[in-house]
């Protein structure tokens, strides 16, 4: 049966009710065992002797020499001070037990109303005390006993560590299992927008369970507005394509002359590839499909080999073969991107492939202006275009970069640009061996 939760703060609650409880059992405990610590009866009849003849001493000696007498009554083993006026402090750790001891070796020792105590650690966890004189002045003395006080100081360290250690355990025990449905859902946001929904299980206290209810809630309307995108998107450019088509047909009819002619059909044509990025970034083309093994080294060389049948000047490097796990549609766009980049700034393109112990990497250099090292980082954004640092008549809606970006996403790794010191720009695709697995 699923006791109910009590939530994060009811928790906090219990670890500190539990601190309390540990803390009173273990001074309850010391407590007792303080008040029936004993001596060996050998061992309390000489300090109880020692002390009766300390306070005889210091009664027969004026109050202006008690100081004195009081160093010279000191031994390593007990140091004796001299005060004015009653002692009157409360102690916590009485030793009544040993008391009891010392008071039935010298009766005397009930005249000076003798106090035993335990010292606080930071005191070395002495044995302390006071005997009164026959003027009502206080007669102070600190016993040093290393060996037959250690068991009494190790269980005060005890006493003191335990409540300490109840709450690290308890912490990291509710820590551990509040993370854990954490995890989980951090796991999922990642995947938000990338596949189907899958729902989060609702575990843990009943704030990071409603937290995953909202998450749950959130990622399905994500999903449900991305699909209603992309399928007003379809139909949008499956509508345009139409009349697209009808004026390539009525262009071909049309009285005009020919440079008219391609002007208008190179409007046509631009209005298509227009309209297909904008439906790959938007619907993230091949994106949803699972990772297979694909011949990395044979599609790079394949599309350059496209290019140069075109009569571009276009130049493959790389092994023959270089079988990888990734997503074929969305990695042959985002390599045909950049070459199309390339080749439309700077009218050459020069591809390589090789492959680290950490990763594949493929490389596309060109030979053209560059990009501002500023603007790297606005360059993979959608709709941005640097027509200040190229030409001003470029085709295309400023997606192409933006694709690849999300292309590599989608696959663990990533896309970074740089300016080559010979001039040019170098565009690096880096896919992790480990997320891909290379075979």
């Amino acid at each position: 049966m699923r006791l109910p939760s009590v939530g994060l703060l009811g928790r906090i609650v219990l670890i500190l009710a539990l601190v309390l409880a540990t803390e009173f059992v273990a001074n309850t405990l010391i407590f007792e065992r303080v008040s029936k610590f004993a001596l060996q009866d050998d061992e309390a009849h000489r300090m109880a002797e020692y002390l009766v003849v300390a306070r005889r001493m210091m009664d027969r000696t004026a109050p202006a020499g008690r100081g004195a007498i009081a160093q010279e009554l000191s031994t390593a083993r007990l140091h004796v001070s001299w005060h004015t006026g009653i002692d009157s402090q409360s102690t916590h750790f009485r030793l009544n037990e040993l008391r009891a001891q010392m008071l039935s070796a010298e009766p005397e020792l009930f005249e000076g109303k003798l106090r035993l105590h335990l010292l606080p650690l930071s005191h070395g966890g002495d044995i302390g005390g006071s005997v009164e004189l026959s003027d009502h002045s206080t007669m102070v003395f600190r016993m040093s006993q290393q060996q037959a006080f250690w068991p009494l100081t190790v269980e005060r360290v005890v006493a003191l560590a335990l409540p300490m250690l109840a709450l690290a355990l308890v912490g990291g025990l509710l820590i551990r299992q509040t993370l854990r449905p954490l995890r989980n859902l951090m796991g999922a946001t990642r995947l938000v927008g990338s596949q189907e929904p899958t729902p989060v299980v609702e575990r843990g206290p009943r704030e990071v369970r409603q937290l995953i209810r909202d998450f749950n809630i959130m990622q399905t309307r994500i999903h449900r507005l991305i699909t209603t995108r992309t399928q007003a998107l379809a139909a949008v450019g499956h509508d345009l394509r139409t009349p697209l088509a009808r004026m390539k047909l009525r262009l071909a009819g049309a009285q005009v002359d020919e440079g008219t002619r391609d002007a208008i059909e190179g409007d046509i044509n631009e209005m298509g590839d227009l309209l297909r990025s904008l439906q790959i970034y938007l619907g993230g083309e091949g994106q949803t499909l699972p990772a297979e093994k694909i011949d990395l080294a044979v599609m790079a060389c394949s599309l350059i080999d496209a290019a140069r049948d075109e009569g571009k000047d276009a130049f493959y490097d790389g092994p023959r073969n270089l079988e990888i796990w990734a997503r074929p549609v969305s990695i042959r766009r985002a390599i045909s991107n950049l070459i199309d980049n390339a080749l439309h700034y700077a009218g050459n393109v020069r591809l390589s492939v090789r492959q680290t112990d950490e990763a594949t990497l493929i490389t596309v250099d060109d030979d053209g202006p560059g990009i501002a090292p500023e603007r790297f980082a606005d360059v993979v954004q959608p709709f941005v275009r640097l027509d200040e640092g190229r030409v001003r008549n470029t085709r295309g809606m400023g997606l192409g970069l933006a694709i690849v970006h999300n292309a590599m996403r989608a696959e663990g790794g990533e896309l970074t640009l740089a300016n080559r010191p010979e001039g040019g720009l170098r565009a690096t695709l880096r896919l992790p061996l480990t997320g891909n697995r290379a075979a």
